[in-house]
């Protein structure tokens, strides 16, 4: 068990000046680039293709110079090259555990860690769970699913352990009266999980225990998995549901579990470890490098560092992120970036960019009238198209006819004034859409 710098950061690393985290990301990196030079068959032979001499890499921005790692890179190099590819760089006998991906088509990503790869995931993400306001001797409901070797399952177990929180590893799959019955039963007063499937959990309680959850003893809630933990009203839903502060966390499989964290400002996700990774923003359609001020823009590439089994370089997440800030009261000299969609989830109607978190938003801000689900309906092959936008939402129990007419045309006007998009809305019961059983909400809905 490790424990905290201070009562406010878990890692000094977190409150470094910006030139001191500078010198010792830079110092990491030669080190993983001269273990990839070394180890990975996968990097070598990338840095012959691209007549790269990584001795001549020294600081985080001569990266731009390197090329990118793609996700159909990864799959090749496990189909080629099994079980682990032949981006693998550790010995067969050092690899004590293997994640895959929660990817619901063909083969997920198989990802190796050795002892101390868990250790690095670990510190990882207890920086960003104890800025999200968990606590060493806190009790943890574990509501991501812990099937499948998905990375918020076993890993997530790991480091509430790193941290002394005791998990409790029901896991999302056991379904809403299990959480609930051990929610009333054992108290844990820290719950994480997705902000949709979180919120359907704390709506069932009166139901299933016949009590709030709001009463259920909760004290701090993490959220992630998919976009929306941050916005003001799924947020200001789950606080008021739970009784508890709601704060948000970012990761993902290839590079580690949980890794951005979110302070009790509550204005965004802050970078939390420049001495075990790198993250560069770039502009999706040019790859040029994006300076992280606030309001800028782009998508998430990382770099792994102090990385054994799996080791990556400039991966693509396609995870696109605003810059919220780059100070912050609680002392973490970490920009800070709010999660919007991913860029391969990113609509372009009649010209104009559109991801599903800002139509969800303006949705959930039209509550009790909406119940805040929806579904965007694309009939159309790939990302663009020239119609107006269909979205499929859900009325709240009790709403009239005449209500149901202003609420359609609210939200119609909404998305146009605020988005810019003709909008065609269907409205639906309450319960008519999938409640998330599981990991993520998919707001796109194709037909």
């Amino acid at each position: 068990m490790a424990v905290p710098h201070s009562a406010r950061h878990w890692s000094e690393v977190e409150s470094l000046a910006p030139g001191d985290a500078a010198a010792l990301q830079n110092t990491r990196l030669r080190e993983q680039l001269d273990y990839l030079a070394a180890r990975s068959d996968f990097y070598r032979q990338k840095f012959a293709e691209h007549d790269v001499d990584v001795t001549r890499v020294r600081t985080v921005a001569d990266l731009a110079g390197l090329p990118f790692t793609e996700k159909q890179e990864l799959r090749d190099s496990l189909a080629a090259t099994p079980p682990l590819g032949s981006h693998v760089a550790a010995d067969r006998a050092d690899i004590v555990q293997i994640q895959a991906s929660s990817g619901t088509t063909g083969s997920p990503s198989y990802v190796g860690l050795t002892r101390s790869d868990i250790d690095v995931w670990s510190e990882l993400g207890a920086r960003a769970l104890y800025a999200n306001g968990f606590r060493p001797g806190d009790r943890l409901l574990h509501g991501f699913g812990m099937s499948k070797g998905f990375v918020g399952g076993i890993p997530v177990v790991q480091t509430a352990q790193y941290m002394g929180i005791v998990d409790i590893p029901i896991g999302a799959e056991a379904g809403a009266e299990r959480l609930l019955r051990v929610q009333a039963d054992q108290r844990p007063d820290a719950l994480i999980g997705t902000p949709n499937f979180l919120a359907y959990l704390a709506e069932q309680a009166p139901a299933i225990l016949g009590v709030a959850a709001r009463d259920l003893g909760v004290r701090a809630i993490s959220v992630g998995g998919e976009p929306g933990g941050g916005l003001p009203a799924v947020r200001g839903k789950l606080e008021s549901l739970w009784g508890a502060t709601s704060r948000e966390m970012l990761g993902g499989t290839d590079i580690a579990c949980i890794y951005w964290g979110e302070c009790e400002a509550g204005d965004g996700m802050h970078f939390l470890s420049p001495d075990l990774m790198v993250a560069e923003l770039i502009d999706p359609e040019t790859d040029e490098i994006v300076a992280p001020v606030a309001g800028a823009q782009g998508e998430l590439v990382y770099t792994a560092l102090r990385r054994q089994a799996s080791p990556l370089l400039r991966f693509r997440t396609r995870d696109h992120v605003v810059v919220t800030g780059t100070d912050c009261v609680c002392g973490r000299t970490g920009y800070k970036v709010r999660c919007v969609g991913r860029t391969d989830d990113m609509l372009i109607v009649r010209g104009i960019n559109l991801f599903p978190s800002a139509v969800k938003q303006l949705v959930s801000e039209l509550a009790p009238a909406t119940t805040g689900e929806m579904r965007i309906r694309v009939d159309f092959e790939g990302h663009s198209t020239q119609k107006p936008l269909v979205l499929v939402v859900e009325y709240a129990d009790g709403l009239r006819v005449e209500q149901q007419d202003e609420l359609r045309s609210s939200i119609e006007q909404r998305v146009r004034s605020a988005l810019g998009v003709k909008a065609m809305v269907e409205l639906v019961p309450d319960g008519t859409l999938a409640r998330p059983d599981h990991v993520k909400v998919n707001l796109i809905e194709r037909v």
